[in-house]
């Protein structure tokens, strides 16, 4: 059946193509970019987006794809890049990508306070959403992202129904299976009639992705750790430019990384001796300890390098909390605790442990390259193995809270080799679907001991962890009090303006009658 469907759908796409080369390409090949048409030939999935959306009928894809290629000349999207944009527009932080929701979609933000209607400044506004989203749709092919309307603080000047219904047209013909959602936070009662006319914009089908929130229900989309202080958040993310906002991962330095700079902390024969020793020498009662290559020109006693590994196990704790994914177990489940610079004890550690009866490919992503060393970063653990990942700042950068890792793990077939070449090869031709990917966020342990543990034990982590959470709630309760006392001021302010009107309707009206019948 499953064959029988792949078949149905490239006939789809195969008839798309030529049917819109024939009918299309050929009368209105001005009006159209030359890559686009290209790509269309080119991009099953692309074409297939554009088919789904309009539930695989061929004439209405037709139109879509001549409307939506037609404002793709117009407003020269794969032209789009900085220079495009004025300056002070990427500046103000009307409009970026940043964070995850709780499914692991893109957050696509739109501060509708910084947005005040212009008609001058309409178009750039438009190119504006546009360079974004088609550069997340180059990264990220077909992943859809969550539109995460912003109306906290928000007048009646920053109400704008044309921009509005632009950003609708995005997803629904330029963009096509790119909207997961769109979550609207706190919006006034002045917008109700607005987002009336909006639904009937979305059509049937897609008004169930309209999400209407306030502080209490917008983390049921998205976790606190991505929401910002106002939304009853605990990101610290604050926007700024430049550069532009790119969280996404990439692959961090390994151990086959640059040299280090000067300001390393630590000196390079450390650094050397860390990338031979740290990966063989970390070890756990319930794991083989991994064989270490010695060196035969090495004057090191067998003494010295025992306590060599002692040091590395005393440097290392084994994480206590676990993810539990269907292909890999992943510790620490959700935070990597880094000592402070002080106390120099920076290196955490990430245990992944494969629960399949095949080979498990896995690599290690992170929004900050630059910043860290990993040690694999891009490797292969055998059935029922588990991998010790030693992750460390490089030059002396200092991890901050908004930095994330990503694993990403797939299996692999038993004949397939996991050399470098092999596995660059597997990670190009493994279907996506197919990859488990699991987040991890950065957590700075301020210490001021030599001797304190990378790592923390249970009980220190509960009471530094409890004595933060009560920090952040207050400074959330004060910041709520004061956003309280600011909205009361408003509403009692608009209860007079409201009733200064009244009186002043009243007395006209009183004086009309007044007139007439006197």
């Amino acid at each position: 059946m499953a064959e029988n469907h792949a078949q149905n759908k490239a006939k789809l796409i195969s008839e798309t193509r030529r049917r819109f080369e024939a009918e299309y390409v050929t009368d209105k090949s001005d009006k159209y970019d030359a890559r686009d048409v290209e790509r269309l030939q080119q991009d099953d999935n692309w074409v297939e987006s554009y088919l789904s959306w309009r539930h695989n009928i061929i004439d209405e894809t037709l139109k879509m794809l001549d409307e939506s290629f037609q404002w793709r000349k117009e407003i020269s999207v794969n032209d789009l890049n900085e220079s495009s944009i004025p300056r002070w527009l990427l500046e103000i932080g009307v409009i970026y990508l940043h964070g995850y929701d709780k499914e692991g979609n893109k957050l696509f933000w739109i501060r509708v306070k910084y947005h005040i209607k212009d008609q001058k400044t309409i178009s750039d506004k438009k190119k504006l959403i546009a360079f974004w989203l088609e550069r997340y749709a180059k990264r990220e092919n077909g992943k859809p992202v969550t539109v995460m309307f912003d109306l906290s603080e928000t007048g009646i000047n920053s109400i704008d129904m044309d921009f509005v219904r632009f950003i609708i047209n995005c997803f629904k013909v330029y963009y096509p299976k790119y909207l997961s959602k769109i979550v609207i936070f706190d919006m006034p009662w002045l917008m109700n009639a607005a987002f009336k006319i909006v639904k009937t914009w979305l059509g049937p089908e897609a008004v169930s992705l309209l999400k209407f929130t306030s502080k209490n229900e917008v983390q049921d989309y998205v976790s606190v750790e991505y929401l910002p202080p106002h939304m009853g958040g605990t990101d610290p993310f604050k926007y700024s430019y430049p550069p532009l906002v790119d969280d996404d991962f990439q692959t961090p330095l390994c151990e086959n990384g640059p040299i280090t700079s000067e300001d390393e902390t630590s000196s390079k024969e450390d650094i050397e001796s860390d990338g031979k020793e740290t990966l063989e020498t970390i070890s756990n009662e319930e794991q083989t300890p991994l064989v270490k290559k010695i060196n035969p020109t090495e004057s090191t006693s067998k003494a010295e390098e025992n306590e060599k590994v002692d040091s590395k196990m005393k440097a290392f704790k084994k994480p206590l909390s676990v993810f539990k994914g269907p292909l890999l177990h992943i510790s620490p489940a959700e935070e990597l605790y880094f000592g402070n610079t002080e106390s120099g004890e920076k290196k955490t550690l990430i245990v992944l442990t494969n629960v399949t009866k095949n080979i498990v490919a896995f690599k290690v992503r992170t929004t900050a390259p630059e910043k860290y060393r990993v040690k694999p970063s891009n490797s292969s653990c055998d059935p029922g193995a588990s991998v010790d990942i030693v992750v460390s700042p490089h030059g002396g950068l200092t991890v901050s809270a908004q930095d994330r890792f990503l694993i990403m793990a797939a299996e692999m077939e038993q004949s397939s080799g996991t050399g470098p070449a092999e596995l660059t090869q597997f990670w190009k031709e493994v279907p996506r679907n197919k990859v488990m990917e699991h987040r991890l966020r950065c957590h700075t342990v301020e210490s001021s001991k030599p001797n304190t543990l990378t790592l923390k034990d249970n009980a220190f982590n509960m009471s530094d962890k409890t004595s933060e959470d009560i920090c952040l709630q207050l400074s959330h309760l004060l910041e709520s009090n004061r956003k309280l006392e600011d909205q009361v001021q408003r509403c009692i302010w608009f209860q007079q303006l409201l009733l200064s009107l009244t009186m002043l309707l009243l007395a006209f009206v009183t004086s009309f009658f007044y007139l007439l019948y006197s």
